[in-house]
């Protein structure tokens, strides 16, 4: 049997509670939210089926013109930014914080807080950044302005330099990526800024 896609609008949005939404964006009813109070989406976003956005003690914040394929997971206890023009494939996991595996502390969300201990950072992608299906990345990571990562490339605790291609486990530049789509954002944001007239 076939389902009807189905997306949250505008009018249903406002009424989630996020820090802050912004105009045209789509989130699957399928999609879960926790933290929404922590969670600040610009315009022009699509969120997919089966997301989950979990801001925790944190926060997520989502620029404009981003997208989040299915079944993606953001958790951002210390802190996860996507910034503008960035989208993720399918299968993406981003976590700002791991549990310590050292064995100094248990592990385990069943487990209270005080026998627990959190390591990582902030996660931010920037401009333009595309993540690979199935990818992993863990905080504190900055990925620069342009990367790609290719499907399954696994960044953990460390930058990535800006316009390059990466791929792996860890993550390894292969190639520089082309600037060109700089000038493709131009023309996008003449039309859009016209369509807003």
């Amino acid at each position: 049997m076939l389902q009807k896609e189905c997306y949250f609008d505008e009018h249903d949005l406002k009424d989630f509670g996020f820090r802050s939404i912004g105009r045209n964006v789509r989130i699957s009813s399928d999609a879960r939210v926790y933290g929404a109070e922590r969670i600040s989406i610009g315009d022009d976003v699509r969120i997919d089926d089966f997301v989950m956005l979990a801001a925790g003690a944190g926060y997520i914040t989502i620029g404009n013109a981003c997208y989040i394929a299915r079944c993606s997971n953001l958790t951002g206890t210390f802190g996860i930014e996507m910034c503008d023009y960035s989208s993720m494939a399918a299968n993406t996991v981003i976590y700002s914080a791991s549990d310590d595996y050292s064995g100094e502390f248990m592990t385990a969300q069943a487990i209270p807080k005080e026998f627990t201990k959190f390591l990582g950072g902030k996660v931010t992608l920037g401009r333009h950044v595309i993540v690979g299906a199935s990818s992993v990345i863990i905080g504190g990571s900055h990925i620069g302005e342009g990367c790609s990562l290719g499907a399954a490339t696994v960044v953990a605790n460390r930058d990535l330099e800006p316009w390059g291609m990466y791929v792996g486990n860890p993550a390894r530049r292969v190639k520089e990526r082309r600037q060109d789509l700089l000038q493709l954002e131009k023309k996008l944001q003449a039309l859009r800024s016209k369509s807003h007239r």
